[in-house]
């Protein structure tokens, strides 16, 4: 899916910072699929395009509530059983492939128990019945401004994959 964004607002974010500017382009893209990624909406996608909006949901999802919630709200086959981790590393984010890596196998593990449905409070009980997850969450807490930075490097280096920026 062709999506324009126009490069004053580009320059504008790139000031901001590394995640004003991976959060303009990712935020276009929802926009440009109505808003939700959905099966439908991925075949319009490249795999570029695809990749930032699972790192966008990697980070909202493990920075609000780590990778039990992501996996709680239903996004482990998304990130875990496609090759998100491997386009992680073709971006340069080793250290955070890996990082999804340990995250897979506990996913493998406990992803039945950890995605049936359940009230507030057994939902926050996960936490304390999975403490395995704990090292990955502040890992990535740690890592995500550097993973940030990295994947805002890559859209810069190849912008034309995610985008058709609009002279002004």
């Amino acid at each position: 899916m062709e999506i324009s964004i126009h490069e004053k607002d580009i320059i504008e974010a790139a000031r901001k910072g590394n995640e004003a500017f991976v959060d303009l382009f990712a935020q276009r893209l929802l926009a440009a699929v109505g808003g939700e990624l959905t099966a439908e909406t991925m075949g319009q996608l490249t795999a570029d395009q695809i990749t930032l909006l699972a790192y966008q949901t990697v980070k909202r999802e493990v920075m609000e509530g780590g990778f039990i919630q992501l996996i709680y709200n239903g996004y482990g086959p998304f990130i875990f059983l496609n090759p998100f981790a491997k386009a992680m590393r073709l971006w340069g984010a080793r250290d955070f492939c890996n990082l999804v890596y340990d995250a897979r196998r506990l996913y493998e593990e406990f992803g039945d128990e950890l995605t049936r449905e359940r009230s507030d409070e057994e939902f926050m009980a996960l936490y304390e019945q999975y403490e395995q997850f704990d090292d990955l969450d502040d890992t990535f807490i740690e890592m995500e401004p550097e993973v940030t930075e990295i994947v805002a490097h890559y859209i810069d280096e190849h912008i034309d994959n995610f985008a058709v920026v609009v002279k002004d």
